[in-house]
């Protein structure tokens, strides 16, 4: 896979078939213009590419909302070479970019990148103050001779699937939705770090997790997720939260990783969610916590790993 962060790599001498995007979560419904537009590369001999922003362009516009991620652009990269897409272009949202107009933004990327075939969602839209969309597109079709492959909506539970929908799945804690509605399990991935310690007074010691405060988290719970460390699988119970029973403070993120008992602090490791087991709860005392926690991991050891989710 070439991988294109700034205009310094000369692709033009491949056809090249490109799908256009926000991509900012990968859902099931930006892997339908992916599985298209390798699909139709494959069949005209060219290559497939994907073109998206690097950084969100509410951070040049509106930085005041600026959504939270679901996953950074390494994440991205990961998911899109599993999909056998030949070329990923990061292009930089700035000043230039954002003033560009539908039509120059069209000749951009058919002169730059000699682009013989888009394929787009059906509410794409581009340019300056999106004015361009699907319309736009195919007026402009026998100019520049390009083909166009407009998708269709990608539904779960009879409703369009969305970033937004997704995001707001999340905050709702409903993280096997979320998981379905992006074709894997949501992850979060940072450094172990030390926390208050009081997990390993009751038996149950965890890894508290740095996690980039630009990610979207879970609403409060305890979640059954699937940890990562140092290439193996582990299951785990993650409590999202301030520890009421304990009289914590600040929001966290910790996992007991079950069968699992070496010190791993500042390693990096990752965390998918894959089923909420119940809301946060104010036990009274340990010994009642205790007794729930050990509940949560009955629980968690009868639940299967997940690497893909089929809706």
């Amino acid at each position: 896979m070439i991988i294109i962060n700034k205009d310094i790599k000369d692709i033009q001498s491949s056809n090249n078939y490109i799908a256009l995007g926000s991509f900012d979560g990968l859902h099931i419904g930006h892997l339908s213009l992916i599985h298209k537009v390798v699909e139709i590369a494959k069949k005209n001999n060219g290559k497939s590419m994907v073109f998206t922003f690097k950084n969100h362009p509410k951070t040049l516009i509106d930085k005041g909302s600026i959504p939270k991620l679901l996953m950074n652009n390494d994440r991205k990269v990961e998911i899109l070479k599993s999909h056998k897409v030949d070329i990923v272009c990061f292009q930089e949202f700035n000043l230039e970019f954002m003033k560009m107009t539908p039509k120059e933004f069209v000749e951009f990327l058919v002169f730059k990148y000699n682009v013989k075939g888009f394929v787009v969602g059906f509410n794409y839209k581009f340019g300056y103050k999106n004015l361009g969309n699907v319309n736009f597109l195919k007026s402009l079709q026998s100019e520049y001779g390009y083909e166009l492959y407009v998708m269709e909506p990608c539904t779960y539970k009879d409703e369009v699937i969305s970033s937004t929908r997704i995001r707001k799945a999340l905050e709702a804690g409903d993280v096997l939705d979320a998981s379905k509605m992006l074709s894997l399990p949501y992850t979060l991935s940072g450094e172990v770090i030390h926390g208050r310690q009081i997990g390993r007074t009751i038996g149950f010691p965890t890894a508290n997790l740095k996690y980039e405060e630009n990610f979207i988290l879970p609403k409060a719970g305890v979640y059954y997720t699937n940890i990562m460390v140092n290439n193996n699988m582990y299951k785990g119970i993650t409590s999202i939260g301030n520890n009421p029973t304990v009289d914590g403070k600040a929001i966290t993120v910790e996992t007991y990783i079950l069968d699992f008992d070496r010190k791993i602090y500042g390693e990096k490791v990752s965390l998918s969610f894959i089923k909420k087991i119940r809301d946060m709860e104010k036990f009274n005392g340990v010994d009642e916590l205790k007794s729930q926690l050990e509940r949560d991991k009955f629980f968690a050891q009868n639940e299967n790993y997940m690497s893909s989710i089929r809706i």
